[in-house]
């Protein structure tokens, strides 16, 4: 093997294997080392600051050095380091979770079951689905529709739900009864003149009638997130997810929320599904329910579901799914405090309060000349690039537009996250302040000058 020396940046490339990285082009960049946080900051290994615009990924909701959830998860080491809740057993950081969270649920729910993470916790959701309607007498009913760009996570199952090409090229996924309808992105893919009310009348009916195609003894469950994430920050057209769920409800189909990125203050509410009125019969949530400082993830079921998986349980003799960490005893404590920081210190409110910076200093940029939209609600938003913005025309892939931006951001101290080769996505820790948005808000002001100038220099503008 060649000698690579010993920097950090050489044995990284040398030994470690990144996701969502392109791993030949990694051989020649190498990473940006990250060696400390504090608060909406994190610090590379030269010193350099920057503000961590996406929370980490979408996560970090209390920030980078909250002494609580340190000590919580100190004292739960000290105390229980590890115990399962298999076979009857429990222990008390999942009991008290458990209750906290069924009695903050967006709707009445009845049981939680613990993860390691979203994609656990959507794995979970798709075996439980067809559990459930194993367990009913309707073993046709198996087939899961999820949305083209909508994102779910990367095991088997779940990376199947998820929308987008490149987690499906080359795993062959997806795999059976999963399948995609229509992304409900309205500036991109609404028809002239359309307006949102309209788009979200054509796409509830195009939902109902793939349902019909498919026949609705064979659809078991829809599953979506209140803001599409990591397929671009696509929020839901006006009155879309009350006419989907009226679609649902008619052919007894199951609907799912997947709040991993939602849940927890994103949007200004504890959950997404109150910002959108969702009425989910299954929940799914990770990310900020630990502040990401500890894996832990969690998926809620309605009494509908629950009572069914319990008697259907009794019929096998038990409830054959779990995870080694299942309820892992310090992720719980650590969930279990930063809970209780949210509620003690008013996050959602704060998120609320501050949320006007974030959004309304992104649509500054409206008018700029490579920007086709800028959307958006609470702590999380999009700016979408465009070389035509009436005519929605992406730049070439190729140039990798979105990334370039995102890389002079980067320079100017502020680290976020390219969706694709056409967005940039914020979702800055919940604790961040007016002065901190606005220098990420005049972060995007000057990458987004520097890109158009490097366009125009090669002639792509």
């Amino acid at each position: 093997m060649t000698d690579l020396g010993n920097s950090p940046a050489s044995r990284d490339i040398a030994y470690v294997m990144h996701p969502y990285t392109n791993l030949k082009k990694h051989k020649e960049t190498g990473p940006l080392i990250i060696e400390r946080g504090e608060g909406v900051h994190v610090y590379d290994d030269s010193g350099k600051e920057y503000i961590e615009a996406l929370a980490g990924l979408w996560c970090t909701s209390l920030g980078f050095n909250e002494e609580r959830l340190i000590n919580a998860a100190t004292e739960q080491l000290r105390k229980l380091p590890y115990y399962h809740i298999f076979a009857h057993k429990s222990t008390m950081p999942v009991i008290d979770l458990a209750e906290r969270l069924i009695n903050m649920a967006p709707v009445p729910m009845s049981k939680v079951f613990f993860a390691n993470s979203g994609s656990e916790a959507n794995d979970t959701v798709v075996k439980l689905v067809w559990y459930y309607h194993n367990a009913i007498g309707k073993p046709g009913k198996k087939k899961i529709l999820a949305r083209i760009k909508g994102y779910h996570g990367v095991t088997v199952a779940a990376a199947s739900m998820t929308g987008l090409p490149a987690n499906h090229a080359d795993f062959d996924l997806p795999i059976a009864n999963i399948m995609h309808v229509d992304c409900p992105h309205h500036w991109m893919f609404a028809e002239a003149g359309e307006s949102e009310v309209d788009f979200a009348t054509r796409l509830a009916a195009n939902l109902e009638k793939r349902i019909l195609e498919e026949g609705p003894e064979t659809v078991a469950a829809f599953i979506a997130e209140p803001i599409m994430g990591a397929g671009g920050v696509i929020l839901p057209p006006e009155t879309y997810f009350e006419k989907v769920q009226a679609v649902l409800k008619k052919y007894d189909i199951l609907m799912i929320a997947d709040e991993v990125i939602c849940g927890f203050g994103r949007t200004g509410n504890p959950w997404g599904s109150q910002t959108f009125n969702i009425q989910p019969d299954i929940l799914s949530c990770a990310k900020a329910l630990s502040s990401a400082y500890l894996p832990i993830s969690a998926v809620m079921v309605n009494d509908k579901v629950a009572d069914v998986v319990s008697d259907n349980s009794g019929k096998i003799g038990t409830f054959g799914h779990g995870y080694t960490y299942t309820g892992h005893p310090v992720s719980v404590a650590v969930a279990l405090e930063t809970l209780k920081i949210y509620e003690e210190r008013k996050i959602f409110d704060h998120v609320k309060a501050v949320a006007p910076r974030l959004q309304d200093g992104l649509r500054k940029y409206a008018d700029h000349p490579l920007v086709g939209e800028v959307r958006g609600t609470g702590l999380i938003a999009a700016v979408h690039l465009a070389k035509d913005k009436e005519k929605r025309e992406m730049f070439d892939p190729a140039l990798a537009v979105a990334p370039y931006l995102y890389g002079r951001m980067q320079e100017h101290g502020v680290i976020t996250r390219a969706i694709g080769t056409d967005a940039i996505a914020f979702s800055p820790p919940l604790i961040i302040t007016e002065a901190q948005l606005d220098k990420v808000v005049d972060a995007v002001g000057k990458g987004l000058d520097e890109t158009y100038a490097w366009l125009k220099s090669e002639g792509h503008v």
